[in-house]
């Protein structure tokens, strides 16, 4: 549902063909959104049938014709209104979490390994998403953008980087604590459970702290 409206955003910019929309995604919303050709087209087809877009056929000399899709009132006026509501979507399906469940399966040695690997694709990601922003200037060429615009588009941005960082340093305190046997000692008893609120709490203190 949500690419639907993913889409009347981008189309709020101005009229987008389907390659237009796929090239928008690649660059604005892979990394928390990614869509492929076939879905978009397919979400197209629903929306024109819904009447929150239209087509407009564009002739080339020398090129195949280009359909180009227009955003409708009716479609401005049902993306302001979700806009304007929380979603809540609770839906979160990540292979790594049930790696990660199942851990306890490998060994010592495979297991460390795993979530070595784990961070090291986090290590990996997070210098790209820091440079992300370096590319706006050169979109904006592209796209009728505004700095307000792109002001609220980096905070999705913020928000991959900081559950990135926040992600590696659980990845890194897990590995620090699979290393001093941890995982081998009884995790319900009352004492582990209080380690386990300490842990939480010394993690949110130095979050902020580094945040701050």
């Amino acid at each position: 549902m949500s690419l639907e409206y993913a889409i009347l955003g981008f189309l709020q910019y101005k009229p987008l063909s389907g390659y237009d929309l796929k090239a928008e995604f690649d660059f604005s919303l892979q990394s928390s959104w990614p869509a492929d050709q076939s879905q978009i087209y397919r979400t197209l087809a629903r929306l024109v049938e819904k009447k929150w877009i239209d087509t407009e056929v564009v002739k080339q000399s020398g090129r195949p014709d280009r359909k180009v899709y227009h955003i409708t009132p009716k479609g401005r006026e049902e993306l302001l209104q979700w806009l304007g509501v929380p979603a809540v979507e609770r839906d979160v399906r990540l292979a790594q979490l049930i790696q990660i469940f199942f851990a306890g399966h490998l060994s010592d040695e495979e297991v460390i390994k795993l979530f070595e690997g784990f961070a090291d694709l986090i290590r990996l990601y997070l210098p790209e998403l820091h440079e992300f922003p370096k590319k706006v200037i050169l979109h904006r060429r592209n796209i009728d953008t505004t700095p307000r615009d792109e002001f609220f588009r980096l905070i999705t941005l913020e928000y991959l980087i900081r559950m990135d960082e926040a992600y590696l340093a659980l990845l890194e305190d897990v590995i620090a604590r699979l290393k001093r046997g941890e995982h081998l000692l009884d995790n319900t008893s009352e004492d582990s459970r209080n380690k386990r609120k300490l842990r939480r709490k010394r993690a949110k203190r130095n979050s902020r702290q580094k945040h701050s």
